[in-house]
């Protein structure tokens, strides 16, 4: 029985010195694409294609001809990989130049000198979800032992993908409310300004510069922002 603990043990290194989602990705590519060549004993090359947001919105790759591979796929918009994502199951391409089904993506494959496709995908937590897809110059290179293996790598990774997403969600979700909170404090700046020139509440104050920011179809905190750069520093700690 395969030995999963030392690549086990990989993904959560790669988890912890992974400075955002697109290097995790490319790391658990390269870690995939090793644990399949090793299963083969053929040269493999894997992407990682993560969907979030129901838009896909990163992929990763054991190399950039893995990369070119992958993307090939997605600009077709067929084969393996997008079915697995698709239909939440694997999707085996045992050999491009002899399959009834995705006619054009086969001739790209062959064309890049690969023969054989597996996509698997992983289980991620609502709002995204992933496959791994990995290539073969070798037609026939995944047997049902190979698939096995690439499943229980798969679950093995999506536990360490899962991880990963929930912590880039939350550093998003902290950039936004920073972003938020920074557009506020330059709105209140600018308001204090308005009040200040024009002897009015608060209120009159943002609805002059919301007015303002509709007639000149700008985003209100980019005028905010355009208002107070034009007033010295001195004079807005007055204002505010």
């Amino acid at each position: 029985m395969e030995d999963w603990s030392a690549d086990a043990e990989q993904l959560a290194d790669l988890l912890v010195a992974a400075e955002d989602i697109k290097a995790f990705l490319d790391g658990l590519a390269v870690l995939g694409a090793s644990v399949m060549s090793r299963v083969t004993e053929t040269r493999i090359e894997c992407a990682v294609t993560l969907e979030r947001r129901k838009r896909i919105s990163t992929i990763g790759g054991s190399s950039d001809k893995a990369m070119v591979l992958d993307r090939i796929e997605q600009t077709l918009g067929e084969g393996p990989c997008v079915e697995a994502l698709t239909r939440d199951r694997p999707v085996l391409l045992e050999d491009s130049l002899s399959s009834p089904q995705w006619s054009e993506y086969c001739q790209a494959l062959s064309a890049a000198g690969m023969r054989s496709t597996l996509g698997v995908p992983m289980e991620l937590e609502q709002g995204a979800s992933a496959v791994l897809n990995f290539f073969a110059p070798i037609p026939g290179s995944f047997s049902s032992r190979a698939v096995e293996s690439a499943l229980t790598f798969a679950g093995v990774a999506g536990k360490a993908l899962r991880l990963a997403v929930r912590i880039t969600v939350l550093n998003e979700n902290a950039a936004d409310l920073d972003a938020a909170m920074n557009n506020r404090s330059v709105i209140d700046t600018a308001c204090g300004v308005i009040i200040s020139q024009n002897r009015c509440t608060p209120q009159e104050a943002f609805d002059i510069l919301r007015k303002a920011s509709n007639d000149r179809n700008q985003k209100l905190h980019d005028l905010a922002r355009i208002l107070v750069a034009g007033v010295p520093a001195h004079q807005q700690a007055h204002e505010t």
